[in-house]
């Protein structure tokens, strides 16, 4: 019996690595990138990367997206109960697993795991425990291609927001920074690679400041 897998999608890099993961397991039977929005404004939460943008990865990927409108502000009663809600489809469609992009923080792990228990549903850590560093490069070497989209500035200079993420941007992260920005420095916006079957045209848009972090918009190219 193969795995009917729903991928946990950020539009970052480390989501777009666990597609290219799973992509490659021929157990696992992809069903869908799933992503939560802000509902007011129809982005990524922390990412703030606008839907029709992850409406075009989902498409380059094959892959239908099951999106959750979160409410704004959102209470982690109002979060937890739109993934239950989400959980309870999810069964009801035959999905056996969730996977997440998660590299190495215990609490997030131990939280989703939390989260899912009893629900019929087990979740999946397919990038759990690799050197973040060899990570980074080895997604260089595939071909996967982002942007910086958010830096939190009480860990990296505001400098490296609407950067790419390539070798030179891992040179110059200081080395307190994770080079996959595991701990929240920084999160991205994966354009391209070889989980997708054409690369998503966008254009950068302005850099701000908003409720401590920076934010460079990204319009559909």
């Amino acid at each position: 019996m193969k795995q009917r897998v729903l991928l946990s999608w950020s539009s970052g890099k480390d989501s777009a690595w666990t597609l290219y993961q799973l992509q490659k397991q021929e157990q696992v039977e992809l069903c869908g990138l799933l992503t939560t929005f802000n509902g007011a404004n129809q982005r990524v939460a922390m990412h703030a990367v606008r839907r029709e943008l992850v409406e075009a990865q989902a498409e380059a990927a094959g892959l239908p997206l099951w999106a959750v409108d979160l409410p704004y502000p959102c209470s982690n009663e109002d979060y937890e109960s739109r993934m239950q809600q989400l959980l309870a489809r999810a069964r009801a469609e035959g999905i056996t697993h969730i996977a997440f992009g998660d590299l190495f923080l215990e609490d997030v792990r131990a939280y989703r795991e939390r989260m899912m228990s009893g629900s019929g549903i087990d979740p999946l850590f397919p990038l759990w425990g690799m050197n973040t560093r060899a990570l980074a490069e080895e997604m260089l070497r595939a071909g996967l291609r982002a942007i910086i989209v958010t830096v939190d500035p009480r860990q990296l200079s505001a400098s490296f927001a609407a950067r790419p993420f390539d070798a030179l941007f891992l040179k110059d992260l200081p080395a307190s920074v994770d080079p996959c920005g595991e701990r929240g420095e920084f999160h991205t916006f994966c354009f391209a690679g070889p989980m997708f079957r054409h690369p998503i045209p966008f254009r950068p848009g302005q850099t701000v400041t908003r409720e401590g972090f920076v934010f460079t918009d990204l319009e559909m190219g």
